[in-house]
């Protein structure tokens, strides 16, 4: 196991509204973070990408289930995120199964693109656009 991936793994669980200072030791000034619903481009826009996430929730944790690295300079990392947002899914948590892709050097992440499915984040958890994505799951399966 990478030990660069464990520690990141580590500090980002760890990361909440109350010490997103914390982002600095992962990431270096030119990330560029990647999710399917946004792009991020430089460490002042991340910090301020995870204040808004944090600060728009009532629960978020991410629980790292597997750490495949690649080679010295990146890595996957496998997690399930769990969160509560009080207009979404009436405010019961809502569990997403994703991966993230790192590539790091000098011990901060450049690059950081997360896989995961939005409709399971978000979209089949809205209250109108929610029954549409269930009806279409049941007319398609």
């Amino acid at each position: 196991m990478s030990e660069f991936l464990h520690d990141f793994a580590r500090v980002f669980a760890s990361l909440d509204k109350h010490n997103l200072e914390r982002l600095h030791s992962l990431y270096s000034p030119d990330i560029q973070f990647t999710d399917p619903l946004h792009e991020v481009q430089g460490l002042p826009r991340l910090h301020e990408y995870f204040s808004e996430l944090y600060a728009n929730v009532s629960h978020l944790q991410f629980v790292f289930s597997g750490m495949d690295p690649v080679d010295d300079g990146q890595g996957y990392l496998r997690w399930t995120m769990s969160y509560s947002h009080p207009r979404l899914n009436a405010g019961r948590t809502i569990h997403v199964d994703g991966c993230s892709h790192l590539q790091w050097r000098n011990g901060r992440v450049y690059r950081h693109h997360d896989y995961f499915d939005a409709g399971a984040l978000l979209y089949q958890h809205l209250p109108i656009l929610g029954r549409v994505i269930a009806w279409l799951k049941r007319r398609i399966g």
